[in-house]
Parts: structure tokens; sequence; C-alpha cells
């Protein structure tokens, strides 16, 4: 996806995110959409799942078209995606535990919001990496993530406490 070439080249909005600049891009890709995809993916289901990761790719091309310093460079992969899939993740299973950089674990919003501050930070700092694309991507799944939530909570049934001779019940 090149920024300077988005209106007479629209499907790269699309394309890019399957693109990789080598095997390594690609397997840091593949591994965080497993551990993020597929508990997500389990939860919300499949079509709700490729909604976000479109969605959050798509919107994560425009995201960088934003923030790119030069909009003659090219921007490839699903990163955008997955951080969209993160964002989702985090708020609608806040408590699941990550480990940031490896080695430290903590629940899931405490990581995305530790990689927001992360991502925003790094718009100021030139870089080979996406992040304006990672920020709109997260941004993307965090309202889904919020919209599914609502749209939860609408389906579970509702208690209510009853009182029957001085023992408390519970009532559908």
């Amino acid at each position: 996806f090149t920024p300077s070439l988005a209106l007479q080249q629209p499907w790269t909005f699309v394309t890019a995110i399957f693109l990789h600049a080598d095997f390594t891009h690609l397997f840091f890709n593949m591994f965080a959409l497993v551990i993020f995809g597929l508990p997500l993916e389990n939860r919300i289901g499949t079509r709700n799942f490729l909604i976000i990761f479109f969605l959050a790719g798509i919107l994560g091309s425009i995201g960088y078209m934003l923030t790119a310093g030069n909009p003659l460079i090219p921007a490839i992969g699903m990163s955008g995606s997955i951080y969209g899939i993160m964002g989702a993740m985090a708020m609608l299973m806040p408590g699941a535990m990550v480990f940031v950089g490896g080695f430290f674990p903590m629940p899931m919003i405490f990581a995305v919001f530790f990689w927001v501050i992360s991502e925003f930070l790094g718009l100021f700092v030139p870089s080979g990496i996406a992040r304006g694309a990672h920020l709109l991507g997260l941004i993307i799944g965090v309202l889904y993530g919020l919209y599914l939530r609502r749209e939860e909570s609408k389906r579970r049934p509702r208690h209510r406490k009853i009182e029957i001779s001085g023992y408390a019940d519970w009532e559908r």
C-alpha cells in the first residue's frame, strides 16, 4: 500500500494485508494471529472475526497514509489487522493474561494500553514501522469490541432477586 497511489490502486488497501517483507515478518504476524486470533474467533465467531480483521487492516492503511512521513514509501503486512484483533480482545476479554516483551505477564487491557503508548510515541521516531496503521487498527478493534460487548449484554438473560418467605431466590 503506497499512500501516494491509494486512489489509483484502491485494491492495495486489501492486498497489502497479505504481503510481508520477509519470513520473519510473516512468522511474527502469523504467531500473533494464532495467539490473539484463535481465542477471539472462538468467542465472537468467524463472521465478526473477519469483519474486525478486514476493517482494522483496511483502515490501518488509512492510518499509515495519515502518518507516513513520505507518501512514496509503501507499507505491507497485517499489523493493522492484528492490532484490531488485540483491541477487540481487550474489550471482550480484558483479564486474559498476555506476556508483553515475552517476559512480563499482564492482563490484556493493560497490555493494549502499553502498546497504545508505545505506538503513539513511536510516531515521533523515524522507523520503518507503520505505527499509524497499528494505532488506527487498534482503535477500530476497540470500537468493534465495545459494540460486540454491548450486543452480548443485550442477549444475556436478566436475573432478578425475589423473596419467598424469607429465602432469597433468583428468577430469570
